[in-house]
């Protein structure tokens, strides 16, 4: 196979219509190198910036997303692109689509367009998936804000990252502060949305892209996106999932029982997860957050255009399971078994 090298992000994202999404500290560089590790460990061919990495050194597995990362990695004879890093329009990226070479991620166009939550709400909903109630807030409006939603709502930023800056409020005076608090701050942009706290249980489904995958051994074809097996969480800290950094997912998330997953309800939500990768015509996983109401009907509350790719690759890196490995194990994958069926699904730009 073509060499591959795995980008991580090494800048904070440009502003997008007052909207900042907040930058994972590291950019991705422990993800990286947790796959870049595991394809190494397994004759893949994998580039890194220095010769001999040091495993407990994530930026000596992964090159970074600018244009000096990138040349560099073309100079070690990269053939690959895997975009472990956040995506947007006029990412330096770009630049190289039409240059013959392979990428593993989705497309910068469609990040750019679907990480802006409120847009990409309308747009499920406009096509009968179904999502939570939700009013936008800006720093204009926000100190003479009549919701119509009733409390408690979620607190959430426009282009969130997991769980990072998501928060439960209670009433009006909690919610009046915490905009003061995120306006401030500025750490999310200049508008912000709350949406209707849903009590049901809640679930993430990693949707897979249409194409050849192996499975058990056996190579099957998908003519459309198709869902690992949903994964439960729990432990939440006030009714929200606390963020993977602080909590690994290991110890407040599992896969559903075979009972559970047979369920209509799941099936159901299966089905929305799947239109909704075909309405944005994923290239690779993304992961859906959804939560049931009291009747158990389930709704899409988050697309997560990147999901988290963490695994057991190094020995310090034990508990990594991300939710999506979790997911994948239950279908009979390890962690080279979901990066390589990943891989697989490369793409090239077509112009």
């Amino acid at each position: 196979m073509n060499r591959i090298a795995i980008l991580y992000q090494a800048q904070i994202t440009p502003v997008k219509d007052g909207i900042q999404k907040p930058m994972k500290p590291g950019g991705y560089s422990d993800s990286g190198a947790d796959i870049a590790f595991e394809l190494i460990k397994n004759n893949i061919n994998v580039i890194t910036p220095v010769e001999n990495p040091n495993q407990n050194n994530d930026k000596d597995w992964v090159f970074p997303d600018t244009k000096i990362g990138i040349e560099a990695a073309l100079q070690k004879g990269a053939k690959i692109f895997w975009l472990n890093t956040v995506l947007y329009k006029h990412h330096n990226i770009e630049n190289y689509f039409n240059k013959g070479l392979e990428f593993v991620g989705q497309t910068t166009k469609l990040v750019d367009v679907y990480d802006d939550k409120m847009f990409t709400n309308s747009l499920l909903k406009s096509n009968n998936i179904p999502i939570p109630k939700n009013e936008l807030i800006t720093i204009e409006n926000y100190n003479n804000l009549l919701l119509e939603l009733e409390f408690p709502v979620v607190l959430k930023p426009i282009r969130g990252r997991g769980s990072q800056g998501v928060t439960k409020i209670e009433n009006s005076k909690e919610l009046t502060n915490n905009l003061n608090k995120i306006f401030k701050k500025s750490s999310y942009g200049n508008a912000a949305y709350v949406e209707q706290y849903l009590y049901g249980q809640e679930i993430t489904i990693t949707v897979m892209p249409q194409g050849n995958y192996v499975i058990n051994n056996k190579k099957e074809y998908f003519n459309r996106p198709w869902c690992l097996p949903a994964v439960k969480r729990f432990n939440h800290n006030n009714g929200i999932a606390p963020y993977n950094g602080t909590v690994a997912v290991m110890e407040n998330s599992e896969v559903l029982s075979d009972k559970e997953l047979q369920t209509t309800e799941i099936q159901e939500v299966y089905e929305h997860c799947i239109k909704s990768a075909q309405l944005i015509e994923i290239k690779a996983p993304i992961r859906i957050d959804c939560r049931a109401n009291d009747e158990g009907k389930y709704f899409l509350f988050d697309l997560n255009m990147k999901p988290n790719m963490t695994g057991p690759s190094r020995p310090h890196r034990k508990k990594q399971d991300s939710l999506t490995l979790l997911s994948a194990r239950k279908i009979g994958w390890n962690y080279f078994d979901l990066l390589s069926n990943i891989l697989n699904q490369k793409w090239k730009f077509n112009s």
